[in-house]
């Protein structure tokens, strides 16, 4: 009897994890997302650049925070800084703090719903091409991996613990 009850618990944490979930981003979240001109390589990569250089600034700023509001305040306090940043890199642009719409986002089989959120967002040009997102307060930013860099992960999985030791 005491063996069912781990095998249950980990059949149903496969389960899980095997089905497309949907993770809730906290309400209290703030995103920031760079929209690129366009998919072209030269805009990509001036997508990036702006990512870049935003994004030290911002993880400095979220180090201090320890609520929403805090984060917003040193967001908005900041909002100059930041538009003289992607100035550097671009003048056609368009930064905005506050509610901005996400569309639907799938990643790693995590569904994030479309809506406004609390956001920064940099559009570069006409803002057409790929864009690049994360959750910046609380930080939670996912980061796009090499595929081919994967193989120098080492995964641990709890699920393969438990059925080693029962």
């Amino acid at each position: 009897m005491k063996k069912i009850i781990p095998i249950i618990f980990v059949f149903f944490l496969i389960y899980g994890l095997t089905n497309e979930a949907e993770l809730l981003i906290p309400n209290n979240a703030i995103r920031f997302r760079v929209i690129a001109s366009d998919n072209t390589l030269v805009s990509q990569q001036q997508k990036i650049q702006v990512k870049e250089l935003v994004e030290d600034d911002l993880n400095e700023m979220m180090g201090q925070a320890k609520t929403s509001e805090e984060a917003k305040t040193l967001i908005s306090q900041n909002l100059q800084s930041i538009r003289e940043k992607v100035n550097s890199v671009t003048k056609d642009n368009q930064v905005n703090f506050g509610q901005n719409y996400f569309p639907e986002k799938k990643y790693h089989g995590v569904t994030y719903p479309a809506g406004n959120y609390d956001s920064l967002v940099i559009t570069l040009g006409n803002g057409t091409g790929n864009n690049w997102w994360c959750v910046m307060f609380p930080p939670l930013c996912l980061i796009e991996t090499n595929q081919s860099n994967l193989d120098d992960v080492e995964y641990k999985f709890l699920i393969k613990d438990l059925l080693e030791r029962y």
